[in-house]
């Protein structure tokens, strides 16, 4: 057995260097094989009827997971948008791929790998997306090599505010930006802020984007079954992504008073600041201004259920919209042909650890829901608790699609527990987390096995060991207690950190550049940009973790003088997505930036 095969099985796999792809099969074997939906879930955590949770209400996915396996230990590589979507999508790590944050491409670093709905568009296969496949919805991090043709948008003429909020939400933040500028807050600082963190509306499911998206969706299914050939259709809902805004009849699904919340309300005991999240996402909101970070204090209770309220009632409203689907695929004659994977990006505090939204190491952010259902599969119904990661799942569709697999593909293939949930697997899942804590940037690798949760947490300035952390699932499932510093774990801290570094190797010092504003960074500074493109593009500025907000639009050959400081940092990107530019404000930065 060739190394490389034998960490695959072992489940230990090494970063491995991009190949071509492999040779595009014939159509006549291509159209024998079964389709795919790819239904993707924004901030989706294993809160569902399928996976326990008897309070939420869930019956659509519940049914797509009595056709299929309920993976309940799988685990994304990296919790927060971008890079959890890139790594599965590429089937490389985050290490590999070089993403980590909300601003990088991926294409930036590995140009040519062949992205998943890519590879069976390569081999016959009709690819089409629509919704947030890749991280947003409509061209920032868009890939058009991805599909067989430019990704679907809903039919309806729209702005993207009033998918969002009633009209009195969108003017209450105008006037409060308007006032603060007034105050003397930068543009930058009043560039982040969002209107409110929840919108209750009387409105049908369709005046949302996630509902308007379906209603495409199904079109596109009635259209694909025409065609000769297998179809790959990605379907990416946004909700229960914040701001938490389905329509009123998902809201009234529930009782507030009545959600319970997070029993586990505190800060984990001994674990290092770094660890922690802090919830800047929500802080944007206007109604969660001045927030306080979980080490500085906790949401009321009122906030709370507020909160919990409308995440159940999106992940509601998103399980109609699946329901939906599921029926479309019936009523056309594709159920017995077609392979359904449902996932959702990342997991997502609810109050645990006094912290909310993602971003963390931790079991609540990493751990992400996982159904597959495949007409050949022999196990349906049933939940394997066997380990798998998001990188697994390109393999596994190749498999089930028969097709040859790429050899850039770090995962391995789970197809057997489809058959035999209870076959003995993984003996870990690696996910990891880039922080910038109290100006020094950290890199955490974290190792999941079957009974810890091992983190590493390394100085990505010198390469040095800040911090770790140990939880012993057998005794603190919550992940409440962090004991890697106590005595007798003295020899399994060692153990776990070697099996780490094995798949997660320590990267060199400086590896990951740290995102440092220049000392001057509160020089003003006026730059010309020249648009060189042949094509319009858009200029975004982006913040610390990458929250992008748009500057101007320029025709070809078009120019505009951008007013900024020293240390900014902006990307460009063309109408098609084809082509892109990242322009860092610097120091010595006089000469006009001609965009190309």
């Amino acid at each position: 057995m060739k190394r490389r095969d034998f960490l695959k099985s072992s489940g230990i796999v090494c970063a491995g260097l991009i190949l071509p792809s492999v040779i595009k099969a014939d159509s006549a074997n291509a159209n024998d094989r079964p389709n795919v939906l790819f239904v993707a879930v924004d901030d989706l955590r294993p809160e569902l009827g399928c996976y326990g949770n008897k309070f939420i209400k869930t019956p659509s996915i519940d049914q797509l997971a009595r056709n299929g396996v309920v993976f309940n230990h799988a685990y994304c590589q990296l919790a927060v948008c971008n890079p959890s979507r890139a790594s599965l999508l590429t089937g490389m790590r985050p290490d590999t791929a070089r993403v980590w944050d909300l601003r990088v491409h991926f294409r930036e670093n590995v140009p040519d790998v062949v992205t998943l709905p890519q590879h069976f568009k390569e081999n016959g296969y009709h690819a089409v997306g629509i919704g947030k496949i890749y991280h947003g919805v409509n061209g920032h991090m868009e890939d058009p090599l991805t599909w067989s043709v430019p990704k679907m948008q809903p039919k309806v003429n729209i702005s993207w505010d009033k998918w969002e909020w009633p009209d009195e939400i969108v003017q209450q933040r105008k006037d409060l930006k308007a006032k603060l500028m007034a105050e003397g807050r930068t543009q930058q600082q009043v560039d982040r802020i969002r209107a409110t963190a929840t919108a209750c509306e009387d409105v049908l499911d369709n005046e949302r984007y996630d509902g308007a998206q379906t209603d495409a969706a199904i079109e596109k299914l009635a259209r694909l079954k025409d065609r000769s050939a297998p179809f790959f259709l990605a379907v990416g809902y946004i909700r229960p992504h914040l701001p938490f805004n389905p329509p009123k009849k998902y809201w009234d699904m529930y009782d507030r008073e009545t959600i319970p919340l997070a029993a586990n309300d505190f800060m984990p005991k001994d674990a290092p600041p770094v660890a922690m999240n802090t919830m800047y996402e929500l802080r944007d909101y206007m109604d969660f201004l001045g927030t306080p970070a979980p080490n500085e204090g906790e949401l009321t209770e009122q906030q709370q259920r507020l909160l919990k309220h409308g995440y159940y009632a999106c992940v509601s409203f998103i399980d109609a919209q699946v329901g939906r689907l599921m029926d479309a695929l019936d009523k056309l004659g594709l159920s017995d042909n077609t392979i359904v994977v449902l996932w959702g990006d990342h997991g997502w505090k609810l109050g645990e650890h006094r912290s909310w939204c993602k971003q963390t190491n931790y079991e609540i952010d990493t751990r992400v829901p996982l159904i597959v259902s495949a007409p050949q599969a022999k196990s349906k119904g049933t939940k394997c608790d066997a380990l798998v990661e998001f990188i697994d799942i390109y393999p596994t569709l190749c498999e089930l699609a028969d097709l040859k697999k790429p050899s850039h593909l770090e995962g391995l293939s789970f197809k057997p527990l489809l058959d035999d949930p209870t076959l003995v697997w993984k003996q870990g899942a690696f996910s990891q987390f880039l922080r910038r804590h109290q100006g020094v940037q950290y890199m955490g690798h974290s190792i999941r096995t079957c009974r810890y949760r091992f983190v590493e947490w390394r100085d990505c300035h010198t390469g040095k060991i800040h911090a770790v952390e140990l939880y012993d699932h057998n005794n603190d499932p919550q992940e409440n207690y962090n004991i890697a510093n106590k005595d007798q774990n003295k020899a399994i801290v060692t153990k776990l950190a070697k099996q780490l570094r094995q798949t997660c190797p320590a990267m060199p010092p400086g590896t990951v550049i740290p995102q440092k504003r220049s000392a001057k960074s509160d020089k003003p500074v006026s730059i010309k940009i020249i648009n060189k493109f042949d094509e319009p593009a858009t200029v975004y500025w982006l913040g610390f973790y990458g929250e992008r907000h748009t500057v101007c639009s320029l025709k070809p050959g078009q120019k505009y003088t951008l007013k900024t400081s020293i240390g900014h940092l902006y990307k460009v990107v063309s109408q098609s997505g084809k082509s892109t530019m990242l322009l860092k404000i610097k120091d010595d930065q006089q000469q006009p930036v001609v965009i190309k």
